[in-house]
């Protein structure tokens, strides 16, 4: 097991000698972010052969998470070592927050072992710090008009440094500006108790801030700190709803007092909001930082994705897609031989208009086996379970294009060709990739209803 130690304010020289050279604009390598959200994820680094390797509780829960190891040795050779120590801790191995290189490195030196998904509102927006100082082009002319309007009403306007005999003003802000977005200031968020820690030890996390006046009144604030040499992240940028176009400036007038060694700025992810997203896209960033969780895949898993790719015209990301997010080992059915899975179905919970329903999803059989009757064989199981566990329907879509299915399916009960439409918590598309061939077979328990004229499944976990 590797002996990781919680990120402590004395140990940011250490952490940053690998954090600072390493080009990574991961928001969540910065220093302080580590230190300032200890609360949460329980951060810990530990060095192993030349990389820095931090630890943490994924959203404060039970699972553990390693971020992306930063070093100039052999990222895939340590890979092992962190697949043990998640081991040792009862969990299967995550590494959060690759980089399109990272997971390029592991995908090569460890084939087929890992599933990789990037999470599209977990991506960092990352800016040409000389856009956001100057907001030049017709592009930023919507930005220097509404800059330009909150000069004229507020010609008493001023920007000043962040320091300490600020910081209780800028907690009253965020207070108020919570309790208008959110309706309630009664308990200590995460992110305020992340600022908290912030102002605390503000000079020693080597945090660097900026406000907004307008005669005496704070309009807006923000902070951050490095990522690496050449990135800066804004940590925090809060403004009063009062003061309309507060958001804009103070983002021009921070950039433009930010050291010039930082030629681009993270403004971290926008959680998928669609509001945040719009405000983040329209400064128009130089590109999204992915951040590809790799999970370790179990055998079960693996066997899956094998005959997966074996079978479907499907490409790598969207089986791992499938397993990362609705795979297990209890809904999906198999048949061995020769010490490898030769065929698969999945039975996938929805819920539709016909009441409890069975999705059969993904029915493969490895081209070596085909013509034994496997698929045959899972079928039958798969009905045989639908019934003993008192589902109202099943349903499947053949694939397009293969008329032989109708007839294969119609022998278990299936029958019809109903238009569905899937409805599930990401969007995961369960259908043929074209809504037009999404035309489900269906099986009912009450074989005499009639079938619906569309079959609306709604993902049930």
């Amino acid at each position: 097991m590797i002996e990781f130690k919680p990120v402590r304010l004395e140990d940011r020289a250490v952490i940053e000698r690998y954090t600072m050279p390493s080009g990574i604009c991961n928001c969540d390598l910065a220093f302080a972010n580590m230190y300032c959200w200890q609360a949460v994820f329980h951060s810990a680094w530990a060095e192993i052969d030349g990389f820095l390797v931090i630890r943490f509780q994924i959203d404060g829960g039970e699972r553990i998470g390693y971020m992306q190891p930063v070093g100039t040795g052999d990222l895939g050779a340590i890979i092992p070592c962190l697949r043990e120590d998640a081991h040792a801790h009862g969990q299967r191995l995550r590494i959060i927050g690759l980089t399109d290189e990272g997971r390029e490195i592991i995908r090569r030196v460890h084939p087929c072992h890992f599933a990789f998904e990037s999470d599209r509102a977990l991506e960092d927006y990352v800016y040409n710090a000389d856009d956001l100082r100057n907001l030049t082009g017709r592009r930023y002319q919507p930005k220097r008009n509404h800059i330009n309007r909150f000069m004229s009403e507020y010609p008493d306007y001023r920007y000043e440094p962040l320091t300490p005999d600020r910081f209780e003003a800028c907690m009253a802000l965020e207070r108020t500006w919570r309790r208008e977005h959110e309706g309630h200031t009664s308990e200590l968020c995460a992110e305020q108790r992340a600022m908290q820690r912030a102002f605390e030890h503000f000079e020693e996390l080597g945090l660097i801030g900026g406000c907004i006046y307008v005669g005496e009144r704070l309009a807006a604030f923000t902070y951050g700190s490095a990522v690496n040499d050449h990135t800066f992240d804004t940590h925090v940028e809060k403004a009063s709803t009062e003061f309309d176009g507060a958001f804009t400036i103070i983002n021009k007038l921070f950039a433009q007092h930010l050291p010039e060694r930082f030629t681009l700025i993270n403004r971290e992810e926008d959680l998928g909001l669609e509001g945040l997203r719009q405000a983040k896209l329209s400064y128009h960033p130089a590109f999204l930082q992915h951040k590809f969780t790799a999970i370790c895949l179990h055998p079960d898993e693996l066997a899956c994705k094998d005959l997966w790719m074996k079978s479907f015209g499907d490409d790598e990301q969207f089986a791992d897609s499938f397993i990362m997010r609705y795979y297990s080992q209890g809904r999906m059915l198999t048949t061995e031989a020769e010490g490898r899975t030769t065929a698969m179905l999945h039975l996938v919970p929805f819920d539709t208009e016909l009441g409890r329903t069975t999705y059969i999803y993904a029915v493969a059989t490895d081209p070596a086996f085909r013509g034994r009757g496997l698929a045959s064989q899972l079928m039958r199981e798969a009905m045989q379970t639908v019934a003993e566990r008192g589902d109202d329907a099943a349903f499947l879509i053949p694939t397009p294009g293969q008329e032989w299915l109708q007839g294969f399916y119609g022998r278990f009960g299936f029958e019809g060709a109903v238009p569905t439409e899937f409805i599930s918590p990401d969007n995961f598309d369960f259908g043929t990739g074209d809504t037009a061939t999404d035309l489900a077979m269906v099986w009912r328990r009450d074989a005499s209803a009639p079938l619906p004229d569309t079959l609306t499944a709604t993902y049930r976990k």
